[in-house]
């Protein structure tokens, strides 16, 4: 019995500490060490940090502080406690994969401006399609991005894109007051859904719509999750969900293909421009390169612009003098309106108004982190960057450090009255690849906050309600509020 008992002991004194350690090491052994001893004798070395567990590296640690204490933030000031600041990077395994975590504004400036040595890892191409702007690079990506830009952001677009979305936005807050109380984050969705359905595609609202809408969602989601692509898993239901809308886009695209010149002229959507753009040589997008930039296009404007939206809402209600500031100047507007709608040079014209939708995306923090995959070796201030791992740019962090905002957890609008320190605000990415839908974000959110502000009042329900984190900032409760006509 005194036996057994002393073997206990020994394990629970000796081997389940060293067993214990062993873990706890494991990562550093097989990634960083080798790495250390490689860089033995130069004067470069890893960034400071920790690799974590196996398999599991710190994304333990990540949730722990996004979703159990919800002080994200702390995520990054711990490392910066322990290791110091350095110059702004810090070597993890997290999400799976060896990374380099960047959180400096002047190392994330040099990663988003080496598009051909830091490669765009997220999303996944096979989701988004592999020739998407999203997933291809150098000249077609520059083709690609050239043609998207223009149709979206040039003068006479925009001024169009604002007639064409203000008769949604009207409806939509209508009927909101008629609700009396609504839920905004899924009212805010279904109205850009629908949106979008008219500027990419020519859709309207509809029992198509409503499908494609769930079908967008669990594409979503699996974008977000791990590649386990076998029945069940979260990221085989959103290529299920991509094929199903590539079938129904390719329909479409079809029915375009059939009509006459004459009739393409008179309904001018994304998918028509896609399919009119030439290349140099006089070359046509092929089919599939039309239907995934429309996909991808989608993606990347449908959940950031509803998103934004319901953040705007909320930090109006909670800042009244930022409303009360933002009615006065659009109600200046209101005397020239023609009908119901303003129009993109009005938008120009609303200062503060551009200032609040500034302020609403650099809180909201849609894009918190940005992943690239380094293609290459690269020494940033004798700090090496491996070949092969992952770099994160953390954008939330960039947003709310008081380094490069003051008072950051505070909605004032008015501190755009000067322009952010370069490679601060990145929520629309940056260099070559900086979100080419931004100016559209922008816009129609402005001109949700003028309908908003001439025509409606509304408090939130649950003031106090706590903000959870994953996958996306948003109070828990979705931001009811109770609404009506002023």
């Amino acid at each position: 019995m005194e036996t057994s008992l002393g073997v206990w002991l020994a394990w629970v004194l000796g081997v389940v500490p060293i067993l214990g350690l062993l873990l706890w090491c494991w990562n550093e052994l097989w990634y960083a060490v080798p790495l250390k001893f490689r860089y033995s004798g130069t004067r470069t070395r890893l960034p400071p940090g920790h690799m974590g567990f196996p398999i599991f590296g710190e994304t333990l640690a990540f949730l722990w502080y996004f979703k159990v204490l919800r002080r994200p933030d702390e995520f990054i000031n711990s490392k910066r406690r322990k290791y110091g600041d350095g110059v702004g990077m810090y070597r993890t395994h997290l999400l799976g994969s060896p990374s380099i975590i960047v959180c400096f504004p002047s190392i994330s400036k040099i990663i988003y401006q080496s598009d051909e040595i830091f490669l765009l890892q997220w999303p996944a191409v096979d989701l988004v399609g592999r020739t998407s702007l999203v997933s291809v690079h150098g000249k077609a990506h520059e083709r690609l991005r050239s043609f998207v830009t223009k149709a979206i952001n040039r003068p006479d677009a925009l001024r169009r894109i604002a007639a064409l979305v203000q008769p949604s936005m009207v409806a939509a807050l209508q009927s909101w007051a008629q609700k009396r109380k609504v839920k905004v984050s899924y009212e805010a969705k279904k109205v850009t859904f629908e949106n979008i359905g008219k500027l990419f595609v020519s859709f309207e609202s509809g029992p198509q719509m409503e499908s494609m809408e769930k079908l967008f969602q669990g594409l979503l989601k699996g974008i977000r999750a791990h590649p386990f692509n076998f029945p069940g898993t979260a990221y085989h239901h959103a290529s299920q969900c991509r094929k199903k809308l590539e079938a129904i886009f390719r329909v479409e695209l079809e029915k375009k293909k059939n009509r006459t010149e004459i009739d393409q002229t008179t309904n001018i959507d994304l998918m028509d421009g896609l399919m009119q753009v030439e290349d140099d040589i006089g070359k046509r997008l092929s089919d599939q390169e039309v239907l995934d930039n429309i996909v991808s296009l989608v993606v990347a404007g449908y959940t950031s612009t509803a998103m934004a939206s319901t953040w705007a809402l909320y930090f109006l209600a909670k800042y009244p003098n930022v409303l009360e500031k933002l009615r006065v100047e659009n109600m200046g507007i209101l005397k020239n309106r023609k009908g119901n709608c303003i129009t993109s040079e009005d938008v120009s014209q609303m200062r503060y108004t551009n200032k609040v939708v500034e302020e609403t995306i650099r809180m909201a923090n849609i894009a918190g982190c940005t992943f690239r995959l380094a293609s290459r070796e690269v020494e940033y201030r004798d700090y090496k960057i491996p070949k092969d791992w992952k770099v994160i740019v953390w954008n939330r962090y960039l947003h709310t450090n008081p380094e490069n905002f003051n008072d950051p957890m505070c909605f004032n609008p008015e501190r755009w009255n000067e322009p952010a320190r370069t490679g601060t605000y990145l929520a629309f990415g940056g260099g070559s690849r900086i979100c080419p839908g931004n100016m559209l974000a922008r816009l129609q959110i402005a001109l949700l906050l003028h309908h908003l502000s001439v025509g409606y009042k509304w408090e939130l329900v649950n003031p106090d309600a706590e903000i959870i984190y994953l996958p996306h900032p948003m109070p828990f409760d979705g931001v009811e509020v109770k609404f009506s006509q002023i």
